[in-house]
């Protein structure tokens, strides 16, 4: 059994921090999206992994994630030269996946369940697609199933004006090698892509075994803003445990379950957990409330803030009024002028400079 995440895209939904980025790195809890994806393979017993990357941010990839041994895996980067396309990405592929079966996984997502349980259940019915589904409130915005009672798929429909259901497809799909042949027989859908919903549907003229399982617990697309600051609270709840590996002075407060790197100075401050503090940090005067993610190398001076996401090497220093739902990019600075608003809120690109008159 093999993998493929797919890990291109232009990530436009997440401007601008994805201008110089991929969207696949920015980090949920100090940790890239993609690498959830990697260890939830890995955990199930998947460890040839092929990785889609795109010519912008390809080598960024390859140079944060590596050959994969850190995650006991090996990882094989494939270049897609343009977007075109779910399947477009499983036919360049093809090379790689051979005559195996394989899981495609959209390398932005997250899930909570354990993919061990739906990989079983592939194997074990000898089926030819098995696809994970969610319901959700907007089922426009994404490819969407119809299934009978006993799972198996009836339509699949790529973002209709007109939904069959509110089952929405997560981005994980499990394969048998048929599959190539379905997506070796498409066209280019309306919007010039080759559509795995089309493949699958496919499969489904051919009378092929395609079933789907809901999801038990919760997924989230990380594409926007608000998805990522909620799959920040959902793995700082969930998943962080208490470690400090830093000298905090005892004129700081440490409450809950916080976890702070190596060499971070907290001085005169409050960190009250579930949050997460990178390595060589400085805080000073600060509050720093839950579910917020400070990474590496960030500086924090007389700032007060909560469920919020500082990406490595920024700066706040002296906004007196609290920062509440942002994300702010690599070596992004904000710093106090003479006048300021009422209330703030950011999403700030990396190497931005802003200031607050």
């Amino acid at each position: 059994m093999k993998a493929l995440i797919l890990s291109g895209g232009k990530g436009t939904r997440l401007r601008p921090l994805t201008y110089t980025g991929a969207k696949q790195l920015v980090p949920v809890a100090n940790k890239p999206i993609l690498w959830y994806g990697i260890e939830a393979l890995v955990k199930a017993g998947i460890t040839d992994i092929g990785i889609i990357i795109s010519p912008e941010t390809g080598i960024e990839i390859q140079n944060k994630t590596g050959d994969g041994s850190i995650f006991g895996a090996s990882i094989t980067y494939i270049l897609q030269d343009s977007p075109d396309g779910l399947a477009h990405a499983v036919k360049i592929a093809q090379p790689f996946l051979g005559d195996s079966p394989f899981v495609m996984y959209l390398g932005d997502n997250l899930i909570a369940d354990e993919l061990s349980q739906y990989l079983e259940e592939f194997k074990t019915k000898n089926l030819d697609a098995l696809i994970l589904l969610r319901k959700v409130s907007n089922p426009s915005a994404f490819g969407v199933a119809k299934i009978n009672a006993e799972g198996e798929v009836l339509e699949l429909v790529e973002k209709p004006q007109n939904p069959p259901s509110n089952l929405a497809l997560v981005g994980i799909y499990f394969f048998s090698p048929l599959i190539h042949h379905a997506i070796a027989k498409l066209k280019p859908s309306a919007r010039g892509e080759l559509e795995i919903t089309d493949a699958i549907q496919c499969l489904l003229v051919e009378q092929k075994l395609v079933c789907a399982r809901q999801l038990k617990n919760w997924w989230l697309d990380t594409g926007k803003k608000d998805d990522l600051l909620e799959a920040n609270r959902i793995i700082l709840d969930t998943n962080l445990t208490t470690e400090n590996l830093s000298n905090i002075e005892d004129n700081s407060q440490i409450i809950g379950r916080v976890k702070i790197g190596q060499n971070t100075k907290i001085i005169n401050s409050t960190v009250r957990g579930p949050v997460i503090i990178g390595d060589n940090c400085y805080l000073e005067n600060c509050f720093i409330g839950p579910y917020s993610s400070i990474a590496n190398n960030v500086k924090l001076s007389e700032a007060d803030l909560e469920h919020s996401v500082i990406l490595e090497s920024a700066e706040v220093i002296g906004i007196q009024q609290r920062i509440v739902d942002s994300v702010i990019g690599q070596r992004a600075k904000i710093y106090l002028a003479l006048k300021r608003p009422k209330a703030v809120s950011f999403m700030i690109g990396d190497d931005s400079q802003i200031e607050l008159t």
